[in-house]
């Protein structure tokens, strides 16, 4: 670990006088961004944001609505202001680059009632270069120790007109839908990461940091630029309920003149806490295949039957493949019993440790570990958490035995649609993104982490950067994923891509599931070239990533399926090299393990020539690019299957011109030559 901590004064905190009026205020090390506190006549806090001396951040409400106790929102004063700074280093056991700076200055600001109750709470900020976290934190107070949680007050009015990229909020699909591109004036009520773009330029995405035991934050319009944190429901009683003290999650915003400055921010896993779980060397980042594509392209069931995918002789046949071709991983779904007819949604049927009669595990389990393969474990539940629950330490346990050290868990239930079990011994309902499942999602992976066992969660609770406090949630879903261009109406368009980069991938590594070479849906084609489904393996971040398309059709395509099998999936450095939302990017990684670079970029419906410095190769040494291109006369329309490989000799002072076709990509890999 390296790192220092800085304090402004030697003992680390500047305290305003008591119950002053004047406003609080904090500049990022920088003097970049401030940040001011204050509260107006009526006693109701605000804060507001500025950048280089301009408004960004307009005056915005801070404060409570709870079911149990009048609501925080006015007759406050300031009690107290406290200053500090803090400038450290730390290390990444795996992630997108090896080691993060986090350098800020943190405001904790004491608001106090004038009433008789006299409550106080605490607002924090953390002032970034690039972008602002703030957080309540609720004393330990006799007037206010049972929290219950109506709603927040927290707002974020944006200062002048901008462009919101969004998808909606408290929707059937939970967030698996295209992203929408309005005015912010046009917004309803959206998910976050919610990215905007200023008339002027400037982008700002916000979101939050370090959700744990409380509800997802959603972002509601009231109007001229200004939205208000609507947090997700329960089902009875209030959205949160906590025991005082507890500090809420951060509410964060990224800022940056470009898009591709938002990609290499790391104000969210700054503002999380350390890992928690000692030494994590047993988290490997990997790529894996499995039996999964064929049943979205309905040649196979993951239920019992004639068609069952999950059969013995079939996994072998993939644990086969996997071994030829170096993948660590085979996934197996439908390997359990329970997958009836009416299993969605539903999940009563599951069980967790017991396999379908013509799976062996044991069997299967020893043959990958032969041949030097893992299986990957599979746990849908169906959104039933309270049929999960009570099975998951003996499924677990289930597979630390059988050598199975990573789980994709599955929660594919309409939202609002998560079976919990009550005190009283019945079934409620409950959402996604409620504060319920936010303690299952974390229970999940502690349960896990004991069985140094990885997580990656489909159909999950957002992602807030909780990976670095438990490095065992190597990714998730939370978007709509490649299975969309199997079976989706529609599929997925070919901006969308371009569009994740700067929206859903902010918040952390998603299982996008790439590589279909194929092309080929069910009964439809999907909107990429050849060379962009090589691209997203750079282009889309995640500690694991899986070759989804099915092994015959790599048998096929040998040439272009090198680049999966070289990609790695673990990196010591992250550059974006241009980008503009939902139009194009670029994105240049370094491999963890060597001198290789890789390079993958992807366009959406227009074709694109990009001219691409290559100054973050290392200078004075001499590169083999091995360059997988569209082809002449490629388009995603008419021709997605044409692409070209060639190799070059570059060094850091060449320019290439990436030449993207419509719906297009490119993929490279620099080999650092001695």
């Amino acid at each position: 670990m390296i790192g220092r901590f800085l304090s402004i004064v030697a003992a680390g905190f500047i305290a305003a006088p008591a119950f002053a009026q004047t406003p609080a205020k904090v500049s990022s090390p920088d003097g970049t961004l401030t940040v001011t506190v204050e509260v107006n006549g009526e006693g109701r806090p605000e804060y507001q944001v500025q950048r280089s001396g301009r408004t960004i951040i307009d005056r915005s409400r801070l404060g409570f609505i709870f079911t149990n106790a009048p609501k925080m929102e006015r007759n406050f004063e300031i009690a107290d202001v406290q200053v500090r700074a803090a400038d450290t280093t730390w290390e990444q056991p795996w992630g997108e680059r090896r080691f993060v700076r986090d350098n800020h200055r943190e405001m904790r600001v004491r608001l106090t009632e004038k009433t008789a109750l006299k409550r106080s709470l605490d607002v924090v900020f953390r002032v970034f270069d690039d972008g602002v976290g703030f957080r309540y934190e609720f004393p330990d107070q006799a007037a206010l120790k049972d929290v219950r949680i109506g709603e927040e007050l927290t707002e974020f009015a944006v200062a002048g007109p901008a462009t919101a990229w969004w998808i909606p909020a408290l929707q059937w699909n939970r967030e698996e839908y295209l992203y929408g591109k309005t005015a912010i004036t046009e917004v309803g009520l959206a998910q976050t990461p919610m990215t905007i773009r200023t008339d002027d330029g400037l982008h700002i995405a916000f979101h939050e940091a370090a959700l744990t035991d409380y509800a997802g934050m959603n972002l509601l319009n009231e109007g001229k630029g200004r939205f208000r944190a609507m947090l997700t429901q329960a089902s009875e009683g209030p959205k949160v309920q906590r025991a005082a003290p507890f500090a809420t999650p951060w509410r964060t915003m990224q800022i940056s003149d470009t898009a591709g400055g938002l990609v290499t921010n790391d104000l969210i896993l700054n503002l999380n806490e350390p890992n928690k779980l000692g030494d994590v060397s047993w988290v490997e980042p990997f790529k894996y295949v499995g039996v999964w594509w064929e049943m979205h392209l309905d040649k196979s069931s993951w239920g019992a039957g004639p068609k069952h995918g999950a059969t013995t002789q079939n996994v072998k046949r993939y644990i086969d493949f996997a071994a030829k071709h170096g993948f660590r991983g085979v996934l197996v779904e439908g390997w359990n019993e329970g997958w009836n007819d009416d299993w969605f949604a539903n999940g009563e049927d599951f069980s967790f440790t017991k396999p379908y009669p013509d799976f062996d595990i044991e069997a299967l389990a020893a043959y990958a570990k032969q041949k030097g393969v893992r299986l990957i474990g599979h746990h849908e539940t169906a959104g039933n958490i309270a049929v999960y629950e009570p099975q998951m330490g003996a499924a677990f346990d289930l597979y630390e035995r059988l050598g199975i050290d990573a789980v994709k868990t599955g929660y594919v239930a309409d939202a609002g649609g998560i079976q919990v079990r009550r005190p009283d011994g019945g079934i409620g309902f409950e959402w996604h993104e409620g504060q319920i499942m936010s303690r299952h999602s974390l229970d999940v992976v502690k349960e896990a982490a004991k069985r140094k066992i990885a997580i990656n969660a489909h159909e999950p609770f957002k992602d807030t950067g909780l990976r670095r406090t438990y490095p065992n949630w190597v990714s998730r879903e939370g978007a709509r994923g490649m299975e969309f261009n199997a079976w989706g109406q529609p599929p997925n368009p070919p901006e969308h891509e371009a569009n994740l980069v700067f929206t859903r991938m902010l918040a952390g590594p998603m299982d996008f599931t790439p590589g279909i070479l194929s092309l080929e849906g069910r009964g439809q084609p999907i909107q990429s070239t050849m060379a962009k489904q090589l691209a997203l393996y750079v282009v889309l971040y995640s500690p694991i990533h899986m070759a989804a398309d099915l092994p015959e059709h790599y048998e096929a395509n040998l040439k272009p399926f090198q680049f999966i099998k070289d990609v790695p999936t673990d990196w010591s450095e992250t550059r974006v090299l241009n980008g503009e939302i939902g139009d194009y990017v670029t994105i240049a990684r370094k491999d963890r393990k060597s001198e290789d670079w890789y390079l993958g970029a992807v366009t959406d419906e227009n074709g694109r020539a990009l001219s691409t410095p290559l100054s973050f190769l290392a200078p004075g040494k001499r590169y083999r690019a091995q360059i997988y291109r569209d082809g002449e006369g490629a388009d995603y329309k008419s021709n997605p299957k044409s692409i070209a490989i060639e190799e070059r000799i570059v060094t850091s002072a060449d320019t290439l011109t990436l030449n993207l076709a419509a719906g297009g990509g490119q993929a490279i890999r620099f080999v650092a030559l001695r």
